[in-house]
């Protein structure tokens, strides 16, 4: 019962300063510039209100700390708080200083890996073993201090590669925070103490902020989100001990992030020749047809149906 708590008062806490921080961003001028080689669709939303993440962030670290304080929350609240710092640079280059990308993939890269292989460091400091849980045959993989090296650099791939991959995600209105509240919701029962009372915070702020950004979205999380949410997940799974988690139940990042690897490898390799009609995948989706709401519905179904299975995977 205290999980689905956190869950309503998470909710609470992002809505309510979602609605306070969307007139301040439109009195800001705080809009949204759209790739030139985006959807043709997607221009129309030039201008929309971004850096909506910061709401998202709120609720989850003072929700977090407020159900459960503790190292392991005091953590990921830390990394969640870093990566959407990183997400806010890079968002406030985009709207005042008027340049799309923001920071280089390099600068966001470099950053991002500090972080990472920190809080790698922080979990194996003091211990002479850790494990990774392997689902399915439920096998505690032990790794000793000798190769801990080898585990970070094995929990800092995880960390780099999920907050990436939710970032890839957040493209359409409503998708990134659809999936991952169904991914948080997945992790708050999965999950036990701390790691489980974190997982309700994302939940809940997910759904809170999904409000306002549902199609058409008044608002965009922006970088200050998506990498917030993406840098939560990872580090709420790891120390949960169920690094292995985030590519099951979060099976739509590692589709949106391979199809961007595939597509460059096939244009790079093949002459130009595009795998994709468009990539993220998407993208290739709304080309094909679909609407928004279509892609965000069965994106959200198939997230559900790997979360069913990562549950029982788990359990």
């Amino acid at each position: 019962m205290s999980k689905i708590i956190v869950i309503i008062v998470s909710l609470a806490v992002c809505a309510i300063a979602t609605a306070i921080e969307l007139p301040m961003l439109r009195r800001l001028k705080a809009g949204q510039s759209i790739r030139e080689e985006g959807p043709e669709s997607h221009k129309s939303k030039s201008g929309t209100p971004t850096m909506g993440g910061i709401a998202i962030i709120i609720a989850i670290v003072a929700c977090s700390l407020a159900f459960s304080f503790s190292k392991e929350t005091v953590l990921c609240c830390l990394v969640t708080l870093v990566y959407g710092g990183i997400g806010f640079i890079d968002d406030y280059i985009k709207v005042v200083k008027k340049r799309n990308l923001g920071l280089t993939a390099k600068q966001k890269l470099a950053l991002q890996v500090i972080v990472a292989i920190f809080v790698a460091i922080v979990k194996t400091w003091g211990k002479d073993s850790v494990s990774i849980f392997i689902p399915f045959i439920k096998y505690d993989l032990v790794i000793g201090k000798m190769f801990f090296p080898l585990y970070w650099i094995f929990i800092a791939f995880v960390m780099v590669a999920m907050t990436n991959a939710v970032n890839l995600t957040d493209g359409l209105d409503g998708l990134a925070v659809s999936v991952t509240a169904l991914v948080g919701l997945c992790f708050t029962f999965l999950f036990t103490g701390a790691s489980a009372v974190f997982a309700a915070a994302i939940c809940g702020a997910c759904f809170g902020f999904l409000i306002f950004n549902h199609h058409p979205a008044m608002l965009f999380m922006g970088d200050t989100g998506s990498l917030a949410l993406g840098g939560a997940v990872a580090a709420c799974a790891i120390l949960a001990d169920k690094e292995l988690a985030l590519p099951i139940a979060g099976i739509i990042y590692v589709a949106e992030a391979l199809s961007v690897i595939i597509q460059v490898y096939v244009f790079k390799t093949q002459n130009g020749r595009r795998f994709f009609r468009m990539a993220p995948l998407h993208h290739h989706f709304e080309l094909g047809g679909w609407s928004e709401t279509k892609v965000v519905l069965v994106f959200s179904l198939v997230t559900e149906i790997a979360c069913i299975i990562t549950y029982f995977a788990f359990k």
